[in-house]
């Protein structure tokens, strides 16, 4: 009799965690067990320890995280917990348990200096608080977990689950005519459910599903290039929004945190190991929005 796995999904109220439940009724070989930061506190090493106590995995796949990138920059140590020290407690754990773990990452561990599409192997340098501390998270798994991990970069995601742009620029188009976008800020936006599917595609694919596969960083994002000011347009021409939008400059509109310029990602390797296929970032954003609309939440 096949042996049904059991996955932990950590941060499960979240874009992705949600995402991932949606796809659940798929997949009837894995037990999931959703953990919301009630249930497994990331600010809390006891809870963290107190929650494992009792509980073994076959997969972890981590969703949780500090990403709330400008307030970090006055709350570090509390993004410094959640995203590296939890991390590598996370990462210890699932050594002990034999458990193979999926961490979720992200662009702004570059410094957007690049003007090309940034590879697994290109050299970090984060510009934020948020960046530095998810960094090293990264590099806390890579220490910990030479075999069995993977961790996935992933940029500008958004969903119908959520507080997102796609959310925030639909709400903003209600309460004004007209509407001031960042255009110097160029990368690729990420629906969530493309992202979950793609982590349910690496569960069973047969390099994940063998013992000691080597730990390893891959880069996904949906595909194109766009900036804020694209994205915004698009989401306001999909939907009929009758919203003027201008480009502005970042330096028009300073924040306390610092975002890389261009944070485009390079899918090559995700996409040539696991023989993917990845929808283009318009087509993506459209099934969003119908989604939206339908209330599919």
């Amino acid at each position: 009799m096949k042996k049904i796995k059991k996955i932990l999904v950590t941060g499960s109220t979240g874009q992705l965690g949600q995402s991932l439940k949606s796809l659940r009724k798929n997949f009837h070989d894995y037990k999931f067990v959703w953990a919301n930061s009630q249930k497994l506190n990331f600010e809390d090493k006891k809870a963290i320890e107190n929650f494992f106590e009792h509980e073994t995995f076959d997969i972890i796949i981590n969703c949780a995280a500090y990403t709330a990138v400008d307030k970090a920059e006055s709350e570090p140590k509390l993004a410094n917990q959640v995203n590296h020290l939890a991390v590598k407690q996370l990462a210890e754990i699932a050594k002990l348990q034999n458990a193979k773990l999926i961490h979720i990452s992200t662009d702004y561990v570059f410094n957007g200096k690049q003007n090309r599409p940034y590879q697994e192997t290109d050299e970090v340098g984060p510009v934020s608080v948020y960046g530095k501390t998810k960094l090293k998270g990264d590099q806390s798994i890579k220490k910990i977990l030479k075999t069995n991990a993977i961790i996935i970069r992933t940029s500008w995601v958004y969903s119908e689950f959520g507080n997102n742009f796609v959310k925030t620029m639909l709400k903003l188009s209600k309460e004004h005519s007209s509407l001031n976008i960042i255009s110097d800020q160029v990368g690729t936006p990420t629906y969530a459910k493309d992202l979950a599917e793609t982590i349910m595609c690496i569960i069973q694919s047969n390099i994940f599903t063998r013992n000691n596969f080597k730990t390893s960083i891959f880069h996904f994002s949906n595909e194109g290039v766009c900036s804020w000011y694209d994205f915004a347009k698009t989401i306001f021409e999909i939907t009929n929004t009758k919203c003027k939008v201008s480009p502005i400059r970042t330096l028009d509109y300073p924040t306390p945190a610092t975002r890389p310029y261009y944070s485009v990602l390079n899918k090559s390797k995700i996409k040539e190991t696991f023989n993917l296929n990845i929808p283009y970032w318009k087509e993506s954003t459209k099934h969003c929005l119908i989604a939206l609309k339908e209330g599919a939440l």
